[in-house]
This record gives C-alpha cells, sequence and structure tokens, in this order.
C-alpha cells in the first residue's frame, strides 16, 4: 500500500476547485461579451456613431482583457485574487457599456449580475459585499445627471439595486451551502468510519505534506506501525461487534499519547499508522511505549467485562532507516513484525540487516 501520491493527487485540492470555477467564470466572461454583441447589433445603437464606438471599443478591450487572463499565461496558478480582478473588469466593461447605452434606463442593468455571481460563487461573502457596494457607486455615477437627493432617484435607485443585493445574497447562501457538502464529502473521504481516524488516503495527504517539511529542513521524523495482538480471539470470543469496539478502544488509547502535529490513521484490519514530525528514535520508542502501556493498562469495558487487551509496534526513523515515507512505512512494519516473533506487546525499533 502505498503512501505517496501520485502527480495528480500532488496538486491541490484548491487548486482543483480554482481550476473547475475558473473554467466557468471563463465562460461567464464569453457570454457576457455576447449579450453586448447582440445588443449592439439589434438594438439600434449603431445609429448613434458615437455611442456605437463606444460600445465597440469597450468590446475589443475587455475581449482584449480576456484572452490575455484565459489564454496568455500570465498567471502560472489559479488564484481568487485573479478571479477578484476578473469580476472588476467585468464591472468597469458593464458600467462602461451602459454609460453609453442609455445609463440606468438600459436595459443593460442586469448584466451587473453576472459579476455579482461570480463574486458570490468564488470569492466569498465580503468580497461579494464590496463588490455590491462597487455597483452601487456605479449607478450613482450613472444617475449623476439626475437629482440624486430626490425622493424619485432614491426610489428608482433601491428598486434597482434591489435585484442584484438579492442575487448576492441568494448565490452566497448557496455557495456556502455546496462548499460544506464539499468539505463534508472530502471529510468522510479521509476519515475511516469505524474509529474515527483518517483512512490510508487522508493519512497520505496530511503525512506528505509534514514529510516534505522534514526532507525540506533535514528535520527527523518517525513512522509508527501499531497492530492489535488479541482482535482475532476477541471476534471469535465475542462477535465482530465487540472487535470494532475493540478498534475504537484502540484508536482512542492511540490519541490520547499523541501531539496534535502528529498524524495518526488506521492502516487497514487492525493496523494503524502514525507519523511523528520533529521526532528522533529515541522520542518515538518514548512515544511508542506510552501507547502501548496505555493499552495495556486499560482494559476494554465489554458487557460488564474487562477484557485486557495489547497492541505491538514497528518503529522506523528518518533519515537513518529511509529517507521516503513509503519506506519508512515499510521498515516500520518489518519492526512490527519482528515485535510479533518476539512475543508480542513490544516496541521495536527497525534495524537494517547485516
Amino acid at each position: 500500500m502505498r503512501l505517496n501520491e501520485s502527480p495528480v493527487g500532488r496538486i491541490s485540492i484548491e487548486q482543483e476547485e480554482l481550476r473547475g470555477i475558473s473554467r466557468t467564470v471563463a465562460e461567464i466572461h464569453w457570454l457576457l461579451l455576447i449579450l453586448v454583441l447582440v445588443y449592439l447589433i439589434f438594438s439600434g445603437a449603431g445609429e448613434d456613431g458615437e455611442a456605437s464606438a463606444a460600445i465597440s471599443a469597450g468590446l475589443f478591450f475587455y475581449a482584449a482583457l480576456v484572452m490575455a487572463f484565459r489564454y496568455a499565461n500570465f498567471y502560472k496558478r489559479e488564484t481568487r485574487w485573479k478571479i477578484a480582478f476578473e469580476t472588476l473588469g467585468m464591472i468597469a466593461f458593464v458600467t462602461w457599456v451602459i454609460w453609453f447605452a442609455g445609463g440606468l434606463s438600459s436595459p443593460l442593468l442586469n448584466l451587473y449580475l453576472l459579476p455579482v455571481i461570480t463574486a458570490a460563487l468564488t470569492l466569498g461573502k465580503l468580497a461579494t459585499l464590496i463588490e455590491v457596494a462597487l455597483i452601487a457607486a456605479c449607478y450613482l455615477l450613472l444617475g449623476s445627471g439626475a437629482e440624486l437627493a430626490s425622493l424619485r432617484f432614491t426610489g428608482a435607485f433601491a428598486a434597482q439595486l434591489a435585484p442584484v443585493l438579492l442575487v448576492a445574497y441568494i448565490t452566497t447562501m448557496f455557495s456556502a451551502d455546496i462548499r460544506y457538502g464539499l468539505s463534508r464529502a472530502k471529510l468522510l473521504a479521509e476519515t475511516d468510519e469505524l474509529t474515527g481516524l483518517l483512512n490510508i488516503r487522508g493519512f497520505a495527504i496530511a503525512a506528505n505534506r509534514l514529510f516534505a517539511q522534514a526532507l525540506r529542513h533535514d528535520r527527523a521524523s518517525s513512522v509508527l506501525m501499531i497492530d492489535s495482538d488479541n482482535l482475532k480471539s476477541i471476534n471469535d470470543g465475542y462477535g465482530h461487534e465487540a472487535g470494532n469496539q475493540l478498534l475504537r478502544h484502540l484508536a482512542r488509547a492511540i490519541q490520547a499519547e499523541l501531539r496534535f502535529t502528529d498524524v495518526a490513521a488506521r492502516y487497514g484490519g487492525d493496523e494503524f499508522i502514525v507519523l511523528l514530525p520533529e521526532t528522533p528514535a529515541k522520542g518515538a520508542m518514548e512515544v511508542a511505549e506510552r501507547i502501548r502501556n496505555r493499552v495495556a493498562e486499560t482494559p476494554l469495558e465489554l458487557d460488564h467485562r474487562s477484557i485486557v487487551s495489547s497492541v505491538s509496534i514497528g518503529i522506523a526513523c528518518y533519515p537513518e532507516d529511509g529517507r521516503t515515507l513509503d519506506g519508512l512505512a515499510t521498515h516500520a512494519d518489518r519492526a512490527l513484525y519482528a515485535a510479533k516473533q518476539d512475543g508480542r506487546n513490544k516496541s521495536v525499533k527497525f534495524r537494517a540487516a547485516a
């Protein structure tokens, strides 16, 4: 069972999410361009040479901006800042077009909804609120020929801004719900349902990041492989559910002896794996012994019976026992096998064959 991530796995989940969002933003850009072009062709705006030229110039420069952001590879990585700049470009373009297409009476006024939706889906509530405030300022700019303090203008302003606020609110709520659902799905995909520890996929994601830091700074790290000594006998004697309770009991015992920086996971069956960052061999042996003693001294309470259990633990350390996470896991597993062969209920450090 390999712990190193594939090249695809090394790409951050956030980058994958941003790439998907970026493709959607690109489609919104082209939709905006098409809508303005359709307006220019069919609305009769071409009869006003100055307005037509101004809108055409806006189309040209906005298309150039989209091409630069989307296809010139100025940005090697997708970021939310890039999307924020794009939405600001959308607002500027829409304001420019509406200025020459009738101001606040323009049928294109609802185009402001596109950058609002984009911000709500990608940038969060605060950024969306800022953009709505910016759009409100654009409304005031577009209505600068009117008497801004008049009751008529205030009512019209509120009526025109209300759909923008409503769409911003609803979209951010939907976006928050979607993000929560995705985070829950991600958590479930990386968590062992029985013990509540990470599963092997979650361990690989977390441990590879921490182990990369150990490699970069040449700092000691250790891996523990922990295996129950009597799961089979408990399953046979008390049933499968008793075995499940034992696994949960072992997971709690392991977690109780770890720091918040350590990473523990269910490796499979009755075997657990632990990464101890910033921990040389001596410290790893001390942690292993604490775990082993806690399990041995804390019986499993089952149907008013106290069942004594134990674990065997194998230890491998970076850099002396391996320079990859897979290598350390393999050597810790060999040390675990040696602990089993030596009578169980022991912690054994890996030793290379002479």
